[in-house]
C-alpha cells in the first residue's frame, strides 16, 4: 500500500485547519516537524518524506486537536517570548506578544545598579526570565499561587541558564515577606467572567490565570492596593491590563497611593500597560 508523502499530508492537514486557525499551513508544518523531529527547512527541501504508521497516526491526532481549537503552543509544548523558547503546558497561560511591552517598560525603569524585582503571578516565568536575562545584576523574585505553574517556570529557568531568579509559591505578595523592591511587575488575570471576547483557544488555558471577577479587576485591585508598601522610594509598579481598563487601572493606582501614573499603548495602539511610581516615602 502506498502511503501519502508529507506534501499530501500537509495539504490535507491545512484544509482541515482552515476554519480553526489563522495560519493553517504554518500550524500543519510545525506539527509535522514536531512529529518527525525535523525543522521546517527540511520539510521545504523535501516533501516526499513518508511517515511511519505511528508518526502518521500521531500527526492526525495533533491535527484533530488543533482543529478542535487547542492552542498550537500547547500541542508543541513551547512558545517563543522575548526571543527565548519557553516550555508551556495547560498549567500556565500562553505568553502573548503584547506582554513584551511590559518587559520593555520594566527594562526602561530599572537602574544600572543591582536591585530587586518582583514578578507577581509568573506563570511560565516569561516576564521574570526576560528581565533577568537582560539584567544579570538584578535579582528577580517570581511568585505564583500554582505549584504546577512554578514547576514549569523553574524548568524554563534551567533550560535558559538563568540563575538570578528565585521562585516562591503563594498568593501575590504573600511570599515577599517584608522585602522591598525597586520594581514590581505583573500580568494578572484581567478578563471579566462571561466576557464574550474569550476565544475558543483560551478555554484550554487555566481559568485562574484569565478570569478576575465580574469586571476583570479583582486581581488588579489587590495588587494596586498593596504594592506601595513593598516598593522602595521611587519604586515602580507595572501592570498589564485589558485595553478598556485604562481608566479603571489609573484610578486603582491613584487610590493605592501612586503619584506618577502613565499608560503605554501596544503595537496596535491600544492601552495595554500602565505604571505608577511611589514618589513619597513615609
Amino acid at each position: 500500500m502506498n502511503l501519502p508523502d508529507t506534501a499530501a499530508l500537509l495539504y490535507q492537514a491545512t484544509s482541515r485547519l482552515n476554519k480553526t486557525s489563522d495560519t493553517p499551513a504554518l500550524d500543519a508544518e510545525l506539527l509535522l516537524c514536531a512529529v518527525c523531529g525535523i525543522d521546517r527547512s527540511a520539510v521545504t527541501r523535501d516533501q516526499s518524506l513518508v511517515l511511519t504508521n505511528r508518526q502518521r497516526d500521531f500527526f492526525s491526532t495533533l491535527i484533530n486537536r488543533r482543529a478542535a481549537g487547542e492552542p498550537i503552543a500547547y500541542l508543541l509544548q513551547r512558545k517563543e517570548f522575548w526571543s527565548q523558547e519557553l516550555l508551556v503546558s495547560p498549567e500556565v497561560l500562553i505568553p502573548r506578544p503584547e506582554t513584551e511591552l511590559l518587559v520593555e517598560q520594566a527594562l526602561e525603569h530599572l537602574p544600572d545598579q543591582p536591585c530587586n524585582v518582583a514578578d507577581l503571578g509568573t506563570g511560565s516565568g516569561a516576564i521574570a526570565l526576560a528581565i533577568a536575562s537582560e539584567r544579570p545584576n538584578v535579582q528577580v523574585t517570581a511568585t505564583d499561587i500554582s505549584q504546577s505553574a512554578l514547576e514549569v517556570a523553574m524548568k524554563n529557568a534551567v533550560r535558559l541558564g538563568v540563575q538570578n531568579v528565585t521562585f516562591r509559591q503563594g498568593d501575590w505578595f504573600t511570599p515577599l515577606a517584608d522585602q522591598h523592591y525597586r520594581l514590581i511587575v505583573s500580568n494578572p488575570p484581567y478578563v471579566r467572567v462571561g466576557d464574550p471576547r474569550l476565544e475558543v483557544g483560551t478555554l484550554y488555558e487555566p481559568v485562574d490565570a484569565l478570569l478576575s471577577g465580574y469586571d476583570g479587576l479583582d486581581a488588579l485591585r489587590v495588587i494596586c492596593a498593596a504594592a506601595r508598601r513593598y516598593l522602595d522610594h521611587q519604586g515602580v509598579l507595572i501592570l498589564e491590563h485589558a485595553c478598556d481598563q485604562k481608566i479603571a487601572v489609573h484610578e486603582l493606582l491613584s487610590q493605592g497611593g501612586f503619584e506618577t501614573i502613565v499608560c503605554n499603548t501596544d503595537l496596535a495602539g491600544k492601552p495595554r500597560v500602565t505604571w505608577g511610581r511611589r514618589e513619597k516615602w513615609e
